[in-house]
């Protein structure tokens, strides 16, 4: 047991998780001792600098999401991973321990003998993935060993399926396969891509203008730099908010603005946001520089053509713009998605009132945008990411019901992948027994591998 969580403790910290993948990569390609010291080293810093950037980034957003509730008196659930990951480890921390490590190793399989050549390196996702897969099957009655491995046959599919679907997307936003996308949130950063292609065409032939193409006249010419556009933009929607809720709930907004006047605070807040993009952004190009090559000796020699699928901030480099574009159009996706469910449950439909929450409306919004950008150019980032903040919304409205059931009240995940998991077999449990489940987990796993030697090779 204490073995078990050494390793959960090291395969959910992605700043060593990732280094130590960086170090294995540069052993197997035989390189020298300072080599393989200095890429290890340079790929866990790159890490901890795009952690440091991320945490600033929602030290800046968390707070936009607790104004918007007071000016507009809404209530309602806000999703969050974390928050459902807390709850469900409290109870089955082994199970989810051991089916996170077995599924690791179930994706090195996976992606060994199948199409499917990505190496899921997103530790603390994986874990959240498994956290759920365990308690849906803990419900369904699975224990023991067969629990542990129907759950690692689900955790590795997923955990190479998601970014093979994506792979199309990321290539065109990317231009090569060098880097793939290990974050849960792809069902709806797939649709996102799928929207831009509507402007772009198949072939990309019409994307036409991208975010990076805008052209500002001369007296805006400033707002090329992305980092003051960024800050601007983000003062005027904190500007606003901020106003409003101030007029509406002054006491409950003095409680976030402290001892700070609202306007200094809403400037501060802006900014430092812009700062935490910024450090994202010099974090993601750290990574990069260092976990491609290092990853080239696992390809050669442990997984051929493998892959390494990265966090979504991974994506931020390659259209600045987008990110910025891509939060905007999904948060309002995702204000329009509640009024629709505030409608439903005016006309006796039952439905939970989820709140658009800052945190995956950014994070996931501007990867949808790059997605959109990437096939379909401006219209396609706009259009993709508020397409996102729609469906992640009615996909976290769909899962609150079954996490309920599953003894989760008040909360629900927030990023696409983990909802539809968690609709898809929270919804089989109910039809089928146990066997069928393991029957379920074991065909998932089975196919791709199938596919490889038969189908697959008879292609190529």
């Amino acid at each position: 047991m204490a073995v078990l969580l050494f390793i959960q403790s090291i395969m959910s910290t992605p700043a060593i998780f990732v280094g130590l993948i960086a170090m294995l990569g540069l052993l197997l390609q035989k390189s020298d001792l300072q080599t393989v010291i200095k890429g290890t080293i340079m790929t866990i810093l790159g890490f901890i600098v795009l952690n440091a950037g991320a945490a600033l980034v929602q030290e800046a957003i968390v707070p936009f999401g607790n104004i918007f509730q007071m000016a507009f008196g809404m209530e309602g659930v806000i999703p969050n991973n974390e928050a459902v990951v807390s709850l469900g480890l409290t109870q089955f921390a082994t199970e989810t321990a051991g089916i996170f490590a077995l599924g690791m190793v179930a994706n090195i399989i996976l992606a060994r003998f199948s199409n499917m050549k990505f190496i899921f390196l997103t530790g603390h996702h994986a874990l959240y993935m498994a956290c759920l897969i365990t308690c849906i099957l803990q419900i369904a009655g699975l224990s023991g060993i067969a629990l542990y491995i129907t759950g690692a046959l689900l955790l590795g599919f997923v955990m190479a399926f998601f970014p093979w679907l994506m792979q199309p997307i990321v290539r065109e936003a990317v231009g090569d396969d060098s880097v793939a996308l290990g974050h849960f949130g792809s069902i709806a950063y797939w649709v996102a891509g799928q929207i831009g292609k509507i402007f772009g065409g198949k072939d990309g032939s019409k994307k036409g203008t991208t975010t990076e193409d805008i052209d500002f006249p001369q007296g805006l010419s400033f707002l090329r730099n992305n980092n003051i556009s960024i800050a601007l933009v983000m003062f005027v929607c904190y500007f606003i908010v901020a106003a409003i809720a101030v007029v509406r709930a002054p006491e409950a907004a003095a409680e976030i603005f402290g001892d700070q006047n609202w306007v200094v605070y809403t400037i501060v807040e802006s900014i430092t946001f812009s700062a935490g993009v910024y450090v994202v952004l010099a974090g993601v190009r750290l990574v990069i520089n260092e976990i491609v090559p290092a990853f080239k000796g696992i390809s050669e020699k442990l997984v051929p053509n493998a892959v390494p699928a990265l966090d979504c901030p991974i994506m931020f480099n390659f259209a600045p713009n987008a990110v910025l574009i891509g939060f905007a159009a999904s948060f309002i996706g995702g204000i329009l998605a509640l009024l629709v469910l505030i409608g439903m449950n005016a006309a006796g439909i039952a439905a939970a009132m989820i709140l658009p929450g800052a945190v995956v409306h950014f994070f996931c919004g501007a990867t949808a945008g790059v997605c959109g950008n990437a096939t379909g150019g401006l219209k396609g980032a706009v259009v993709g990411a508020f397409v996102h903040g729609i469906v992640v919304t009615f996909l976290a409205a769909g899962l609150y019901p079954i996490m309920g059931a599953l003894g989760f009240v008040g909360t629900t995940f927030s990023d696409a992948d983990f909802t539809v998991v968690g609709i898809i077999f929270g919804t089989l449990c109910r039809f089928i027994g146990q066997g069928g489940l393991i029957a379920v987990a074991a065909v998932l796993f089975a196919l791709p591998i199938v596919y490889n030697y038969t189908l697959g090779r008879n292609k190529a």
